[in-house]
């Protein structure tokens, strides 16, 4: 008997950081069947400083990686590279994650074999003119792709009002990978020397971005006099100078801890008394569902992606966006219910392994890339649709 050669799926991600949606294309990968599919994990660099974490970390993980260099937002140049790379390799599927590599992916696929599959990861809120034009151009270049899998019903939506898009569209759910979550049980030392002085422990992983609405979350816990809080804030962008500077004036900034990015991550995670995700935007939020996944009590901003997660008083705490004072309200109360906080951490838990597992999700991506190579006569729309 012949043995079925593997489909080659290449992923063309973003070179700038760890986060969100870096650490999903990592997930997925891991979860996929070794035994039907080959990943190929790879980065466009537009900055000679790059250093390309999601590549690295990939390779450490055993994936084989390349590198794309070029300059700009859409490179001719780039696109040559990643066109014969596809061609040389025999990539069946390219598997594109942003605007910038939407743009130079379906460029590339041009006149050979490969299917091209995007999955949004979200949209911006507040943006220039340029992103705007970035974004809509994105969504115009949708219906020429051949397949678009938004992983949230928030971002489906919209998308099924585009023409042509009929054909293209797939719902796949978001997921987390839970083995990251269980592999290890250590918490963070500080934090547990913290907890023994007697603090409760406030939480964040993520960007900082005005979008996640950390300025928010720093009035919020200006209000809680009465509680001896520490705020430990995992990650960084561009929004650090200004989060501290609000910190400052608040007369909290020794109570705030700016960590940046961590690759021990979950082990703060795993010693935080709640985590807080107090956003203006998001689409189904990865590091929600770590927490979730991890038994963290969780408080969040109630819009769409969020409360996708957290049905409110059962699996968290939902607040109205940028309402510091009810946030405040939210936290002091989840420090004195202990029994609140318990049951909130086991019915989360419970709904994101049962719902939001990688696997999940990995084994709807792998019917989509074999539908892609050899299509069926009637395409189902509703993969992963719980």
């Amino acid at each position: 008997m012949t043995k079925t050669a593997k489909l080659r799926v290449l992923q063309l991600g973003s070179p700038a950081g760890l986060y969100g949606a870096e650490r999903w294309i990592l997930a997925l990968v891991k979860h996929l069947n070794s035994e039907r599919f080959e990943s190929i994990v790879s980065v466009i660099k537009d900055d000679v400083g790059q250093n390309a974490p999601l590549c690295q970390e990939a390779k450490k993980m055993g994936f084989s990686v390349h590198l794309f260099e070029g300059q700009g937002k859409v490179n001719f140049n780039v696109v040559c590279q990643l066109h014969r790379f596809i061609v040389q390799n025999n990539i069946n599927v390219l598997h594109t994650h942003f605007y910038k590599t939407d743009y130079i992916g379906y460029l590339a696929t041009r006149r050979t074999k490969c299917k091209i599959v995007s999955t949004p990861h979200g949209w911006s809120k507040k943006m220039d003119a340029k992103l705007w034009c970035y974004e809509m151009l994105d969504r115009l270049i949708f219906p020429f792709l051949d397949a678009v899998a938004p992983l949230s019903e928030e971002l489906y939506a919209p998308l099924a009002k585009i023409p042509g898009m009929r054909d293209k569209l797939y719902f796949i759910r978001n997921g987390v990978d839970l083995s990251e979550i269980v592999e290890s049980q250590a918490i963070n030392p500080d934090l547990l020397e913290q907890k023994r002085l007697g603090a409760f422990i406030l939480g964040y992983i993520g960007q900082l971005i005005p979008r996640k609405g950390l300025d928010t979350l720093i009035k919020a816990l200006a209000r809680v006099k009465c509680l001896p809080w520490r705020l430990y804030l995992i990650g960084d962008g561009p929004q650090k100078e200004e989060l501290k500077e609000i910190a400052r004036k608040e007369g909290i900034l020794k109570q705030i801890h700016f960590m940046g990015f961590r690759q021990d991550r979950i082990d703060f995670l795993r010693g935080f008394d709640a985590f807080i995700l107090p956003s203006r935007l998001e689409g189904i939020p990865r590091c929600l569902m770590e927490a979730m996944g991890v038994g963290v009590p969780a408080i969040a901003s109630n819009i769409p992606g969020c409360n996708d997660l957290i049905q409110d008083q059962r699996t968290g705490v939902l607040f109205d966006v940028d309402d510091d004072a009810m946030l405040a309200t939210i936290i002091e109360k989840l420090a004195e219910a202990n029994g609140l906080r318990q049951r909130l951490a086991f019915n989360a838990m419970d709904y994101v392994h049962k719902f939001y597992s990688a696997t999940r999700m990995a084994e709807d991506y792998e019917a989509l890339y074999e539908k892609l190579s050899a299509p069926a006569e009637s395409p189902d729309r509703s993969l992963g649709l719980v």
